[in-house]
């Protein structure tokens, strides 16, 4: 059967073509970190593992969790592999939540190493998302992502900063980071962002805050301090895979989280959750 629409240009089948899942291979709720070698460690925390397989950059495990059923699929760097992964996982899902755990760096002279930044929204500072909204279009977390990892992390004892977000099209010049060998156009934009007071940069909460929002599905963000901008210092060793580590397992139980919000919408009927369904 060809495809219905001649401008897609894809091979027919129902495995996505980057990701290399069908339908049935993802659970519902979705962790996705950037970094394809994180999927394998984080799988390491499921109850049991129905599946683990490689595309590309797009390493997945789908297994239990706490007896939730739940999926991890790397989206490797940047927005456009984001859009890829969440197109694909829309395509074979029927109404899934993401929930993205990665790495920052942090802007604000008040946050430390290894903190986490749990997002509310996200400064677009990428080109992707511009392909779907208007350039003024709001990057917003959707708020029971923001309340479940909230809980999450303070359940898990974790330290976590909640605010605004900048994600960036790279790493150097796009962050305003030096590069000697090149001149970059926006030497002050990490002053700026901090005078606005973002909280930190990253480089793929954007795309799937609009992306999602555009399919009426949640999304939430939380991301390890891997560097202080306001200093210049880097994590490194042990420090670094706590602080991955502090990120995923709090990305997990606000997975949890939002199963369990679903549950209690069911039970009392009711059109949303709410605080005062929480028992």
């Amino acid at each position: 059967m060809p495809n219905a629409d001649i401008r897609v240009a894809l091979p027919v089948g129902e495995r996505q073509y980057h990701i290399g899942l069908g339908p049935g291979e993802l659970a519902e709720f979705i962790l996705l970190p950037g970094d394809p070698d994180r999927t394998s460690r984080i799988a390491t925390r499921f109850d049991s593992i129905e599946l683990e397989g490689r595309h590309r950059e797009f390493a997945s495990a789908t297994g239990t969790y706490r007896g939730q059923r739940v999926s991890v699929v790397s989206t490797g760097i940047g927005t456009d592999n984001v859009e890829i992964v969440v197109a694909e996982a829309l395509a074979i899902t029927e109404h899934p939540t993401f929930i993205r755990v990665g790495s920052c760096g942090a802007l604000q002279p008040e946050m430390r190493l290894g903190d986490l930044v749990i997002s509310t929204g996200a400064v677009r500072l990428e080109a992707t998302t511009s392909f779907f909204v208007h350039d003024g279009y709001p990057a917003v977390a959707d708020h029971q992502a923001v309340v479940a990892l909230i809980e999450a992390a303070a359940q898990l004892g974790h330290t976590a900063h909640v605010g605004l977000t900048a994600t960036a099209p790279g790493f150097f010049a796009a962050q305003g980071r030096p590069i000697p060998q090149l001149p970059i156009r926006y030497p002050d934009l990490a002053e700026e962002m901090t005078r606005q007071r973002v909280l930190n940069f990253e480089m793929e909460a954007s795309a799937l805050l609009v992306l999602a929002g555009l399919a009426r599905c949640r999304a939430g963000v939380i991301c390890a301090v891997y560097a202080q901008r306001t200093t210049g210092e880097f994590v490194t060793g042990e420090a670094r895979d706590r602080a991955e580590a502090a990120c995923v397992e709090t990305g997990l139980e606000g997975l949890r989280i939002l199963a369990e919000m679903d549950r209690q919408v069911l039970a009392s009927a009711a059109d949303r959750w709410r605080p005062s369904l929480w028992n």
